[in-house]
Formats: structure tokens, C-alpha cells, sequence
């Protein structure tokens, strides 16, 4: 039997002593919160980390405010408060879609908005959701902090642009005027991976959409950001043919592979259908007529 790779625990009592601690240990320090995503890939000997930083005492990164202009979420912040938040449900309610599905209420108490980002899944729900929705994120790190852009934040698979010494501590979402939101979702069971999830986030200015955000989940080696589908959407007045079309988009611009959820075609299909529906229910939303 393979012995378990030993590893040094260290719990942070501040943001920049984490900061420091991952600066000087290097790339072979992993930061710990939730652990979910984490902890199966050190059983699996995914990863191997040779230091553990456990965050779970940063309380101060734990929060979801109005911030003027924009909604600021604490890195920390569990799932189980991205659920229940109203402020988050009144101004992007995909959020809510999204958490009434994610795994279970084990998870959904423990688990965080930064580790679920950071984790860099493609088939993790919360990089679909931030992604419709432009947000950004804030990096800290000993040399002060920066914003990155969803579509610059992940990197590749299990890669995103937190660089070693730095750590992820914010979520930001620009608040716009006639805005509506919706997440969609296929599994096999409730809680489970997606075998393919849509968000969508519209922007109605009048009787146009006057922005679009749509992303993909579990069809691709990455979250797939929608943007060719994003670009026959804007400046048209919302209808159900539009959004079919959308949703061809999306099945042409996907690449998912055939696994134990599905056939390659199958998931092709899902990512169609789920984004049409993701941007009826958005625009519903955003109009106020959902039913």
C-alpha cells in the first residue's frame, strides 16, 4: 500500500500573513477553505501539495454588500450564503438557480465562492454564473492587489491567473439597469456535476438587449464563454427566435467529450437547449414578466 504523502498544516490569522506564507513557500503551498474540491484530488494524488494554508479563520473575507456600482462578494463566502442572500437574489438570481443545485447542504455550508473559482473544474457551476454576469475578480499579493477579468481568470483546466504568493480575495459584479439572470442545469442525480449547465445574464435597454452574457458548463476542457452568441444578441429586441438561434451557437461552439454522464452529442444538445432556456428565463426576468 502506497504510504500518503505527508504534508506541513499551517492555519493563517490574517489575509497577509496567508500572503506572506504562500509567497514564501511557493508553488508547492495550496490554500485550504472548504476543502471539497481540494481534499478528493490529495486522495486521488492529483495534487501533492507540501504545505496547507487553511483560510477558515479570515472572517473578514467572508461578505456580500452593495459597493456602490457594484456587488462585492468575500472570497470566503460560503455557498450556503450565496443561497440565501436576498441582495444577491434581487439583482442576479442565477446565483440562487445555481446553489439550489450545487452538491449537497454538507457542501453548500462549507464550501467556497474562492475555492469553487480557484478549483478551475469545467464543470463546476459558479465560473458559468460569474461569467454571464462580467464579473471580476481581485487578486492580493505582497505586492499590493489587481483585477482580473472572468475571461482572463482561468487560465486553462485546474489553471487560473492566481500566480504563487498571491491569493484570490473578491468577487465583483457591475450592477446595470434592467438586468435578469438564469442558470439551467442537467444531472444525473440532485447535486451531482452537471452533464451540462447554461447561464445566462441579459440587459434590456428598452425594447433591446442592450448586453448579453452567456457561459457554459461541463461541455468543454474549460468554461466556455459564449461570445459569438453574445454578439448576435446585442442590440436586438428579445424573442424566441433569437434565442434558438443562440442556442445552435452554443451547440456549434461547445467541445464536449463522451464520459460516464454522455455522449459527446448528447451534451451538444443539452448546451442548446439549456442556453435558449437560460436566456428565455433571463429576459423574463429582466422584463418582470416571469411566471
Amino acid at each position: 500500500m502506497q504510504t500518503p504523502a505527508s504534508f506541513e498544516y499551517e492555519r493563517a490569522t490574517s489575509v497577509e500573513g496567508a500572503i506572506a506564507s504562500l509567497a514564501r513557500l511557493g508553488s508547492e503551498a495550496r490554500v485550504i477553505a472548504g476543502g471539497h474540491s481540494l481534499l478528493p484530488m490529495m486522495k486521488l494524488r492529483l495534487a501533492q501539495p507540501e504545505h496547507l494554508i487553511d483560510i477558515n479563520d479570515l472572517t473578514e473575507l467572508s461578505y456580500i454588500r452593495d459597493d456602490g456600482g457594484e456587488i462585492a462578494i468575500g472570497a470566503l463566502t460560503r455557498h450556503v450564503d450565496l443561497l440565501k442572500s436576498d441582495l444577491l437574489a434581487e439583482h442576479f438570481p442565477l446565483f440562487r438557480d445555481a446553489e439550489e443545485v450545487i452538491a449537497d447542504p454538507v457542501v453548500r455550508n462549507r464550501g467556497t465562492i474562492g475555492g469553487s473559482l480557484c478549483q478551475a473544474d469545467a464543470a463546476e457551476d459558479l465560473s458559468a454564473v460569474c461569467s454571464a454576469v462580467k464579473a471580476k475578480v481581485v487578486i492580493r499579493g505582497t505586492g499590493g492587489e489587481r483585477t482580473v477579468s472572468m475571461e482572463d481568470f482561468h487560465v486553462g483546466p485546474y489553471v487560473t491567473a492566481v500566480g504563487d504568493g498571491e491569493l484570490l480575495t473578491e468577487i465583483r459584479l457591475p450592477l446595470f439597469p434592467g438586468a435578469g439572470s438564469a442558470h439551467e442545469k442537467v444531472e444525473r442525480r440532485a447535486g451531482d456535476w452537471a452533464i451540462a449547465a447554461a447561464s445566462a445574464a441579459v440587459w434590456v435597454d428598452g425594447s433591446t438587449i442592450s448586453n448579453v452574457g452567456i457561459a457554459l458548463s461541463a461541455v468543454g476542457l474549460t468554461t466556455i464563454h459564449l461570445t459569438r452568441a453574445e454578439e448576435l444578441l446585442k442590440g436586438k429586441p428579445p424573442s424566441e427566435e433569437l434565442f434558438e438561434q443562440a442556442g445552435q451557437i452554443a451547440s456549434e461552439d461547445c467541445s464536449p467529450s463522451a464520459d460516464g454522464r454522455g455522449p459527446a452529442d448528447y451534451k451538444r444538445h443539452l448546451a442548446g437547449v439549456l442556453t435558449k432556456r437560460a436566456l428565455s428565463r433571463a429576459t423574463a426576468r429582466a422584463l418582470n414578466q416571469e411566471a
